[in-house]
């Protein structure tokens, strides 16, 4: 006992308590969504809070063990987590939302275990990676690599092709951390845009609707424009200081579609204009900063892989809402982590801030 309060000194306080700040924003935004006079505490702020009660008990919970046991649970975590991924097929389980069959019933939520299976990819990636470092500095280890990330990827693709981008960054990332030769990650680099073209070809109909719409922002006859025609709107109209919390009327007219998910950063760039867009912003640079030290200040390079992939998922959601938001990035329905709304979202970013912050308390000496 004493061993780990000792352990619980070396927290890093600032990440553990930015969280917090994210849930003031999420509640406050979640509830001008729906907001119609008078704030109402509706059934999506339960949900969110609940998300972040659960996600917080996971994290304490987390902090219990020691990050080293994942690594030799390698295996069983691997088969579990694709079979995971299954369930979403499994009749009266599965449940489709905005297209994509994704998702689990769970009776009064429902659950989508792509959420958590980034996080499990992680672990197990950085357990292949610290084991197979040398391999990285040929061909043959590099397509290894990729074989051994595939069927999570390659799954997640056909149920959604958001969290399938989210999880080909880590991958790239971590692979990059680990150690991989530059110029040979320079080649597979070119060879990747090479081939975008042969990708797109293989996409389904609504993807390419919002290709198209991202490459032709002024083609209006294209379906894909009207989402982030309105999210342009709503952000340019917020001014430097906004319009006032709970006054936008891109949100109130409804007009800005799946507000309190996909494009809440809009919602807050109207009502708080550009000061609160920066807020949201600057506190997201000091969460990836800090875990950056963590991940560079790890014992050993299982740790420092863990932390990089996690941080590189938290890093490239955070980039691709707030930039489709804007129309400088295709709109693929990637939520803003801790602030969207969604349960499985919260729950599981929270859990992945359990292991980062399980690493950091591992990474100093500990003196009795």
């Amino acid at each position: 006992m004493d061993y780990f309060k000792n352990l619980l000194k070396n927290i890093d306080k600032v990440l553990l308590l930015l969280p917090v700040f994210f849930a003031v924003i999420s509640f406050i935004m979640i509830g001008s969504t729906s907001y119609e006079g008078e704030f109402i505490i509706t059934k999506d702020i339960k949900v969110q809070f609940f998300a972040y009660c659960l996600g917080a008990m996971a994290l304490c919970v987390i902090l219990l063990f020691n990050y080293k046991t994942f690594e030799n649970m390698e295996k069983i975590i691997y088969v579990a987590s694709i079979l995971f991924l299954l369930t979403v097929y499994i009749p009266g389980l599965g449940v489709e939302h905005f297209g994509a069959r994704s998702w689990v019933d769970l009776g009064p939520v429902d659950m989508q275990p792509s959420e958590l299976v980034k996080i499990s990819f992680v672990l197990v990636f950085s357990a292949y990676l610290a084991r197979n470092r040398e391999s990285l500095s040929d061909m043959k280890g590099i397509g290894l690599t990729f074989l051994y990330a595939s069927p999570f990827i390659l799954i997640i693709m056909k149920e959604d092709l958001g969290t399938a981008v989210v999880m080909c960054f880590m991958t790239v990332v971590m692979i990059f951390w680990a150690g991989i030769d530059y110029k040979l990650f320079a080649k597979l680099g070119g060879a990747f845009l090479i081939s975008l073209p042969i990708l797109y070809r293989f996409m389904a109909p609504h993807q390419k609707e919002r290709i198209d719409a991202f490459l032709h922002p002024d083609n209006s006859s294209l379906s894909g424009i009207y989402q982030v025609w309105h999210s342009k709107v709503a952000i340019g109209s917020g001014g430097i200081f906004g319009k006032g919390l709970f006054e936008g009327t891109q949100k109130e007219l409804k007009y800005l579609p799946v507000q309190k998910s996909d494009f809440i950063f809009s919602v807050i760039a109207e009502e708080i204009g550009l000061i609160g867009g920066l807020i949201v912003i600057i506190l997201y640079t000091i969460f990836l900063y800090r875990m950056l030290k963590i991940a560079d200040n790890a014992k050993d390079r299982y740790g420092s892989l863990i932390v990089i992939g996690i941080l590189s998922m938290f890093c490239f959601q955070i980039f691709e809402n707030i930039a489709m938001a804007m129309g400088i990035m295709p709109v693929t329905g990637i939520t803003l982590p801790f602030i969207s709304y969604g349960g499985s979202s919260v729950a599981a970013n929270m859990i992945a801030l359990g292991i980062v912050l399980n690493v950091g308390i591992r990474s100093k000496i500990i003196n009795f």
